[in-house]
């Protein structure tokens, strides 16, 4: 029975969700609102402004080029200065160009270039902001009840995403995308302001280290020497590319011209996440004891939405399949935060969680970029079962790995077993021969991060934009 301690005011909640966590998850639920109206808000201004696939296509890679290149040096530098500073700097970056970019929109002055680099800017503060949020949640949660406490996390995200991506497609149809980018950039002011008040008194301060490259060396050591973890992020560079050209690209294009516009696009992406919630409260009570083998079965489905939309199915079927989706893409979010936290040092967290975020998304500019030339080049229909179909090859080809089928959850506080300290086999074994004491880990992200799904599940940019990937990029959990 989980314990329960009374807050000043007399109620009681339990013993993991303290202040820190309480601030994080209301952080997120802010950003995830508004950031799930931005992705549609984002696709829309670019047609509104005259845009088309490749237009498209661009500001996406304009958003994800940044991400990818400053990745790792966003995790080494929140592993040296407080996370939550980096955070709070993070989310003042993305609400000066989000505003700057309604602002543009509003006076109907937006052109491609400057929504480039604008959402460029947006892409550099998540690289700072992922591994510091996904370090910053996983030293808060500690205890057995880690993945509980991972799994009510991710649940008020994605519950706070569907309102986001329903209210954010029928907002664009009626008052116009510039509104709703103006509400995402008040959301990164509002939650900047939470963040701020992180307390990081019990986080032990980090050794000074031998510098910037020291550090990366050692994050990519901590990385390498772990077979599954370095051949999942692999998997998801290819998954979260493929998803990204799709939910970005395709996903609005093919609601545009087949299924009457923003509102049913809006409607699918919601009822993602209301499986995303459906999903958590499911890993809420389930702990499977193959934490890897559960949560990599569950990335099979991610592939449907990509089928669905080639059909294409009818809104009501699409807002299925994106529900199966977001269950399965839960069940994954949740092992693998839970795989972070139990293998990963804290004090290795957000460089270990930079190279998973750099690994995953390392595709995704180029992706995206490239999808409306796919388009073009082999049909839209065509483009779309390719990418269903490498989904699922490359999931099949991790399952080869024994370490993701035979990883096993350990109790807490039982100690690794002996080893070179890197691989993790049955029973699974890490670098610092057990638990990560008062640390956690995040998953991105969320995806997690404070602020998104974390790392591998943090990744997929599913339903939201915004610097935090909330609720948008886990590997969007």
């Amino acid at each position: 029975m989980t314990q329960r301690s009374a807050s000043p005011h007399g109620t009681r909640r339990p013993e993991w969700a303290g202040r820190n966590y309480m601030l994080l998850t209301a952080a997120t639920i802010v950003t995830s609102l508004g950031a799930n109206g931005a992705l549609i808000a984002t696709t829309w201004a670019v047609f509104e402004a005259g845009g088309d696939a490749g237009d498209v296509g661009l500001v996406a890679m304009a958003r994800f080029l940044p991400l990818v290149l400053f990745l790792l040096i966003g995790g080494a530098v929140a592993d040296r200065i407080p996370r939550h500073r980096v955070m709070v700097a993070a989310n003042t970056v993305n609400f000066v160009s989000q505003a700057v970019f309604a602002v543009l929109v509003l006076s109907g002055t937006a052109e491609l270039w400057q929504m480039m680099v604008l959402t460029g800017l947006c892409g550099a503060g998540q690289a700072f902001f992922n591994p510091a949020a996904e370090g910053m949640l996983m030293s808060t949660v500690t205890g057995e009840q880690a993945s509980r406490a991972f799994a009510f996390y991710r649940m008020a995200m994605h519950g706070a995403g569907i309102g986001g991506a329903a209210l954010g497609g029928a907002l664009v149809a009626f008052v116009g995308a510039g509104w709703v980018l103006a509400i995402d950039a008040a959301a990164f002011a509002v939650a900047g302001a939470l963040r701020a008040f992180l307390d990081v008194s019990g986080i032990p301060e980090r050794k000074p280290g031998g510098g910037l490259l020291s550090d990366l060396r050692e994050g990519w050591q901590e990385f390498i020497g772990r077979p599954w973890l370095w051949s999942i992020v692999a998997q998801f560079s290819v998954v979260v590319g493929l998803i990204g050209a799709v939910e970005s690209v395709y996903g609005p294009l093919v609601a545009r011209d087949e299924l009457g516009g923003a509102r049913p696009w809006g409607i699918a992406l919601a009822g993602y996440g209301v499986g995303t919630v459906a999903g958590a409260i499911l890993m809420t009570r389930w702990k499977p004891r193959r934490m890897l083998l559960v949560g990599t079965l569950g990335v099979f489905p991610i592939a449907l939405p990509s089928a669905a939309l080639a059909v294409p199915l009818h809104p009501v079927g699409l807002t299925a399949v994106m529900f199966v989706s977001g269950v399965a893409m839960e069940i994954f979010g949740v092992t693998w935060m839970t795989t972070m936290h139990q293998e990963i040092p804290e004090e290795k967290l957000s460089r270990v969680s930079a190279y998973d975020w750099f690994g995953s998304t390392a595709l995704l500019p180029l992706s995206t970029a490239l999808a409306g030339p796919a388009e073009a080049a082999f049909g839209r229909k065509e483009s779309l079962w390719g990418a269903a179909v490498l989904m699922t090859l490359v999931t099949t080809l991790v399952l080869l790995v024994p370490d993701v089928r035979n990883m096993t959850r350990r109790p807490h506080g039982e100690p690794a077993a002996k080893g070179d300290g890197r691989t993790s086999g049955v029973g699974g074994t890490k670098g610092d021969g057990g638990t990560p004491g008062e640390g956690g880990a995040g998953v991105g992200a969320p995806v997690a991060p404070a602020g998104g799904p974390v790392g591998a599940a943090g990744a997929v940019p599913a339903p939201g934009v915004s610097a935090d990937a909330e609720g948008a990029f886990r590997r969007n959990g």
